[in-house]
C-alpha cells in the first residue's frame, strides 16, 4: 500500500520508556496505592464533584440535517486497577446517563496493567443509558499481555462493539454517518484505515474514533470529519506530564477541540489516572459532544 493507502499508514514507533523511569514509577504507585489508600482517595476525589462534564457544539460541514443535533457522549482513559475500580464510576455512569446521549464512544485505556481490569469495568460502562449505540476502541494500555480480544468480547456481552479497523453505519432519522475505528497506533498490530473507512458512501460523515490524537496528521485529506481521542491526560498534573512527554505521551493538540487540516479533532481529558491519584489543571473529564450542521467548510 503506498502513502496515500490507509494500510498501516497511521501507525507509529511504540514508546519504550528508560527501566530507572519505569522503576520509579512502579514504586511511586506502588506507594500511593497501598500505603496511602490512593483508590480510595481517587474515588472520593470523583465523588466530590472532581469530574467535569464538558458540553460543546461541534459544527461540521455536510452533516445532513436529520442528523444536527446528535449527542455523542465522549469518554477514555479510565486506567483500571491502582487508582480506579468500578465503585468510582457510580457518578459517571449516572451524569452521562442523565445527558440521554445518542452515542457513546469510548477511546480506550481502560486497563493500567492486567486485563481484568477493563473487564471489572464493563457492566458499569455497559450501564450508561444511550439511544443508538455504545462503540470502544482500544488505547495502548490494553494490549498488556495481549489478551485485548477477551476485553473485546466481555465489552460486546454489555452491548458495547469494539471497532478494530472497522466501521459502522450509524442510520438516524433517515439519515447516515460512518462512525469508525482503528486499533491504537502505537500497540496494535495492524492499523488499517482504508478497512476502517470501507463503508463509507460519497457524501457521508465520517466520525473516527482512535486513542492517540496525533494520529489526525496522518488521516488528514482522508475525509475525516470528527476524530476522538484521549490518551493525554490533559496533562493530568505538570511534573507527570514532563516525565511522559521524554516517552512521546504529550500531544500537541491540546484538550477540547482542535482543528488539523479539514479535521476536527476532540481530545478529553480522561477520567482516570496514572502513577499518582491526582490531577492539577486538567480535571477528569466525560465531554458531551452534540453535532450540528455547519454551512460552510469544517469549523
Amino acid at each position: 500500500m503506498d502513502a496515500t493507502g490507509g494500510h498501516q499508514e497511521a501507525r507509529r514507533a511504540p514508546r519504550r520508556y528508560r527501566r530507572p523511569l519505569l522503576q520509579a514509577a512502579t514504586a511511586i504507585e506502588w506507594t500511593c496505592s497501598r500505603l496511602l489508600n490512593g483508590k480510595a482517595r481517587y474515588r472520593a476525589r470523583l465523588a466530590r464533584g472532581a469530574l467535569r462534564l464538558s458540553e460543546r457544539d461541534v459544527l461540521l460541514a455536510g452533516l445532513p440535517s436529520a442528523l444536527d443535533g446528535l449527542r455523542i457522549a465522549h469518554l477514555s482513559d479510565f486506567h483500571a486497577g491502582p487508582f480506579l475500580d468500578s465503585a468510582a464510576l457510580a457518578d459517571l455512569v449516572a451524569l452521562v446517563s442523565e445527558c440521554d446521549p445518542d452515542l457513546l464512544c469510548l477511546t480506550g485505556d481502560y486497563i493500567t496493567h492486567r486485563v481484568e481490569e477493563g473487564i471489572e469495568l464493563a457492566p458499569a460502562l455497559g450501564a450508561i443509558r444511550r439511544r443508538i449505540g455504545a462503540f470502544a476502541v482500544f488505547g495502548n494500555h490494553d494490549y498488556h499481555g495481549r489478551r485485548e480480544s477477551e476485553l473485546a468480547d466481555v465489552f460486546a456481552a454489555q452491548g458495547i462493539a469494539t471497532l478494530r479497523n472497522e466501521g459502522r453505519v450509524i442510520e438516524s432519522r433517515g439519515a447516515r454517518l460512518l462512525l469508525a475505528g482503528i486499533e491504537d497506533v502505537e500497540e496494535g498490530k495492524v492499523v488499517d484505515l482504508d478497512a476502517a473507512l470501507a463503508p463509507r458512501r460519497a457524501g457521508d460523515v465520517v466520525v473516527l474514533l482512535c486513542h492517540h490524537p496525533d494520529v489526525a496528521e496522518r488521516v488528514a485529506g482522508r475525509g475525516v470529519d470528527l476524530l476522538l481521542a484521549g490518551h493525554t491526560h490533559g496533562g493530568q498534573v505538570p511534573l507527570l506530564g514532563r516525565l511522559l512527554a521524554r516517552g512521546g505521551a504529550r500531544s500537541r493538540l491540546a484538550p477540547g477541540l482542535n482543528r488539523v487540516g479539514e479535521t476536527l479533532v476532540h481530545v478529553t481529558a480522561g477520567v482516570g489516572v496514572l502513577i499518582v491519584p491526582c490531577r492539577a489543571g486538567a480535571p477528569a473529564e466525560a465531554a458531551l459532544l452534540t453535532l450540528r450542521r455547519a454551512a460552510g467548510r469544517v469549523s
